[in-house]
């Protein structure tokens, strides 16, 4: 006997070596920590991003445009949602078909990054002060450069591809001279002012900051009710309008009383309090009645009457509470001026306006100033506060009173404005409140509004004698989409009630307002020459010449004094500076283009990057520097509080990578839906391992099956069985939704479609029906091979549609299919035929599942039950009411499909006893065992076995397979 002979009757004896069971290197335990380093390796060898450009020259271009992130710090876990979210753009754009190029990018410039260095001096001791400014900009910019390395190997750790050997920084030569070039278009085209005008000021860092610098937290205030004499003749004579506000220390600043025309108004005289109180018998007070009840409430007066509608429209001025205090500068009257802003929801009914303290106040001070001005009103807005939180010399009588110190703590003001009141018997009550209050967002301490010289954008202005910033924007809007849609309208109303926008920041790291103004009547400089050489100078040697000795001179030229100009050494707003980005990166780089086909960030950037580039690039542009907005929310620990150190919920990108891997964290990414907040956790981390394992699972049993295949076997479509025809058109359903859903960046729906496709639809039914033909039939079957074509063209389609989403592990995935040198990212996504989509067969087949689903019932009962081992043991009786079902099942195998040894199909409703699921009409099952022998290799039972003479424990079909198997080993 040869010693093949002696295989094959070896094999005979165990008839598991005969079987085409699945054979895979490919590992069931995905060891991601490990594993996804190497694959980074293998990419940065390759250098893939190189490859992806070279293979897509020539495509149309989708460019996703990257914000820029701090680089300040390590990333958190929302910086780390937010890269995968735009790896995931990118990957799927490529594969769409796209020359999809992502260049990553750092905000470099800042108060962020001045501020660690500033905590970096006081450790040793040292003031900003006390270091030239020059030099401390290059502290700041080495800051900031080691973070960008840092923060670099992190989003790589994420499977982040992209330009990372040539990002694009703000703090870039040439990016600084764009920024300083964008700046001075709007000084040109007289969009640039300089003005007085209250802004959010904070005392900790000494500088005035934006809406998006600010972040609210409860604060407690103090509350005060305050008299204003009514000056004049007449019927109000000896009465107070009564004002209420939580700044007892702006009172200083007072200058006007507001109220509503929408409000009524009445004239309230106490007639009875406590001899102790503040407010007294016979105090004649003007409320606004829907408060007037409250507020004596407050006062602790006992009893009063309303004596008299009021009009304050009649009211000419009243007396500052402090004008006969003794402490001089008040003697001047208080106008009454209606605003728009006056509600009676709280309060008195009038609002005390301090136009330099509050926009609101501010604005309805400028609205009358004209008419002020006529009546011999002083309209010139005090300083009542300096940068350092005290009392000017425009503020009588409290001078140097702290307002906040230097740590953010509450100073003496408050409670010396409230002892003055009380002096000049001005205070009629006073009280506590606990609201919202604005806090810096870096040093958290509490900002104030002050009246401060400021550089400014004109948004109500026309540009260049046609329309304003602000029409320009909201236009620019209208022509955006927004993902999701919500974000246009919140986007919208932030712009049509924003102010004109702050760009002056009085710090040193950053881009200077460069620009220069006439020392005699503050014009600013407008010379085509000067401004070109500035823009020169900043493209060889960076911001920094602009703060070097001889500057000014060197700037200003031959051409002009130095005396007879100031340089202005603001620093620009850092959001300016990000808002110029699509002019430095989109314009300048010839492999992107402008404007961007995407801008995505957090929510918080509608007041953020979005609108900050929205008015940089309409100001300079006349529209938006993008054609859509994608924004998502912040991540939340799993109980749906915000993560904190305090409450050691805090989960990092770093902790989830070492323990999990980068793809479990992008599987968490994918398949939460990113556009409302989303919650991490140990357990949310648990179900998104499982939900990973599973679909491993299904790749490595698709892996080990395709072990069998051979591409010059494969069946064509028109030949295949009824179920492969039927899983094809499925998949082509399925491309569908995937394509559909990746193309509106609906990450959740693509991998719930391709998750429940994989897992239910192949792992549950396809392939553990297939599983029988697949490992035993012979080597010759079409059912076999028919499966094999299937499962190929499966494959090659679910990883290359998971590739963007879980980009190690198709990677590692296509490498054991393809080989070494392959690599799914150079792939595009699959072509399915449409044609292979048939509706009818789908709809066909939906009815035997339902029939599939009671006889799975009825099994798991006899498996529970313990009368049955294997489902292979039964040969169940189906009772079927419909005659057209019945036809439909009598046309099928469906033994097979239950995967039971046999099935027997009978017209009716059944006995009462037999197995039925609610859900499903018309169907019963009664168990029943099947009928004669085990097959040794299938193991199916049937009465066939032994009806072969050569093998006699097997089933025709094995022994079919059996000879086939014999003359192959022979032949081989």
């Amino acid at each position: 006997m040869s010693d093949t002979d002696t295989a094959v009757e070896e094999a005979a004896q165990d008839y598991s070596k005969t079987l085409f069971l699945p054979k895979t290197d490919f590992p069931m335990r995905a060891g991601l920590p490990k594993k996804e380093p190497e694959i980074i390796s293998r990419w940065e060898e390759m250098d893939l991003y190189a490859r992806q450009r070279e293979a897509a020259k020539g495509r149309e271009k989708f460019v996703l445009h990257d914000g820029p992130p701090y680089a300040n710090g390590n990333i958190h876990i929302g910086t780390g949602l937010n890269k995968i979210l735009k790896d995931v753009i990118v990957r799927s754009r490529q594969m769409m078909g796209f020359d999809s190029n992502y260049v990553p990018g750092w905000d470099c410039h800042g108060l962020p990054i001045e501020w660690k260095i500033e905590e970096q001096l006081r450790a040793k001791g040292q003031s900003k002060d006390s270091v030239d400014k020059v030099a401390l900009r290059k502290m700041c910019r080495d800051f900031a450069e080691h973070w960008m390395a840092v923060q670099t190997d992190e989003f790589k750790r994420l499977g982040v591809v992209g330009d990372f050997k040539k990002p694009y920084t703000t703090m870039s030569f040439p990016a600084e001279a764009i920024i300083a070039g964008e700046l001075l278009k709007f000084a040109r085209s007289g969009q640039l002012y300089r003005g007085s005008k209250p802004v959010m000021w904070s005392v900790v860092e000494k500088t005035a900051l934006a809406e998006a610098e600010v972040e609210y937290h409860d604060y407690e205030s103090d509350t005060v009710w305050v008299k204003f004499p009514v000056l004049g003749e007449g019927p109000l004579a000896g009465a107070s309008v009564v004002i209420w506000t939580t700044t007892p220390w702006t009172m200083p600043g007072n200058r006007a009383i507001a109220y509503s025309a929408r409000i009524a108004y009445g004239l309230y005289e106490v007639t009875e309090a406590p001899e102790e109180n503040w407010a007294k018998k016979g105090d004649r007070l003007v409320l606004a009645d829907n408060l007037a009840a409250d507020t004596f409430e407050r006062a602790r007066v006992s009893g009063y009457e309303r004596v008299a509608d009021v009009d304050p429209a009649t009211i000419a001025a009243c007396a500052h509470p402090f004008r006969d205090a003794g402490l001089g500068g008040y003697a001047f009257d208080v106008p009454l001026l209606e605003g728009e802003h006056v509600l009676d929801d709280a309060g008195t009914g009038f609002v005390h306006t301090a136009p330099g303290h509050g926009r609101e106040d501010f604005e309805a001070w400028m609205e009358n100033a004209h008419d002020l001005r006529g009546r011999g009103i002083d309209t010139t807005i005090p300083y009542t506060v300096d940068a350092d939180g005290a009392f000017t010399a425009d503020a009588p009588g409290f001078e140097g009173v702290r307002v906040i110190d230097d740590k953010g703590r509450k100073g003496d003001a408050n409670k010396l404005v409230i002892e003055a009141l009380v002096a000049a018997g001005r205070l009629l009550a006073r009280g506590r409140l606990k609201h919202q209050y604005p806090h810096s967002w870096r040093s958290k301490k509490p900002v104030i509004f002050r009246n401060t010289p400021q550089w400014f954008v004109y948004m109500d202005e026309p540009i260049e004698g046609t329309d304003t910033l602000r029409d320009r924007a909201v236009r620019a809007i209208e022509a955006t989409r927004f993902y999701p849609a919500a974000g246009k309208n919140r986007l919208r109303g932030m712009i049509e009630h924003r102010p004109d926008w702050v760009l002056s920041r009085q710090r040193a790291w950053g881009v200077p307002i460069a620009v220069f103004v006439n020392a005699r009547t503050g014009e600013l400089l407008a010379d085509e020459e000067v401004d070109a050489r500035i823009v020169e100078v900043f493209q060889k040697e960076g911001a920094d010449a602009w703060f070097a000795e001889g500057a000014k001179e060197r700037f200003l030229g031959e051409g002009y004094n130095p005396d007879e100009w100031e340089k202005v050494d603001d620093i620009l707003d850092v959001w300016f500076d990000s808002g110029c980005t699509h002019a430095f990166v989109l314009k300048e780089r010839e492999d992107l283009k402008w404007p961007a086909d995407l801008y995505l960030e957090g929510s918080d950037q509608h007041r953020g990057w979005f609108h900050s580039s929205l008015l940089e690039s309409c100001g300079t542009n006349g529209r938006a520097p993008y054609d859509a907005v994608l924004t998502h929310g912040f991540v939340m620990a799993e109980d749906g509080r915000k993560m904190s150190k305090s409450l050691g919920n805090q989960v990092t990108p770093q902790q989830v990578i070492e323990q999990s891997g980068a793809d479990i964290l992008r599987l968490w990414v994918v398949s939460s839906d990113y556009s409302e907040d989303l919650r991490i956790g140990p357990e949310i981390l648990k179900t998104n391992a499982d939900s990973y394992r599973k679909l491993r699972n299904t790749i490595r049993w698709m892996l080990g099956t395709l072990a069998h295949f051979r591409p010059e076997e494969s069946v064509a479509f028109e030949d295949m069985p009824e179920l492969e025809r039927l899983i094809l058109s499925e998949l082509a359903r399925l491309e569908q939704t995937v394509s559909r859903a990746f193309e509106v960046y609906d990450f959740k729906r693509a991998f719930f479609a391709i998750f429940n496709f994989m897992t239910i639809d192949l792992s549950s039914e396809y392939f553990d029906i297939r599983k029988d033909a697949l490992y035993c039939d012979p080597i010759s079957s079409n059912r076999r091979r028919a499966a094999l074509t299937v499962i190929d063209l499966l494959f090659d389609a679910l990883v290359k549609w998971l590739a963007p989403m879980l980009p190690f592990t198709a990677e590692e995935s296509w490498m054991s299919r393809h080989g070494e040198d392959a690599c799914v990212h150079m792939e595009l996504f699959p072509r399915i035929p449409a044609d292979w989509r048939d509706e009818a067969l789908e709809a066909r087949w939906e009815k035997i599942w339902s029939v599939r689903r009671v006889l799975t019932g009825a099994l798991e009962v006899e498996r529970r039950e313990k009368r049955i081992g294997s489902s292979l043991e039964a040969a169940p009786l189906v009772y079927v009411e419909d005659d057209g079902l019945l036809r439909i099942l009598g046309e099928i195998d469906l033994a097979e499909i239950a995967i039971t040894s046999a099935v027997e199909l009978r017209k009716g409703e059944g006995p009462h006893q037999a197995f039925r699921l609610a859900e499903v009409d018309g169907i019963a099952v009664m168990p029943a065992m099947a009928q004669g022998k085990k097959c040794a290799r299938s193991w199916k039972i049937s009465p066939e076995v032994g009806s072969d003479p050569d093998y006699p424990d097997l089933t025709p079909r094995d022994a079919a397979a059996m000879r086939e198997f014999k003359r192959a080993a022979r032949v081989g």
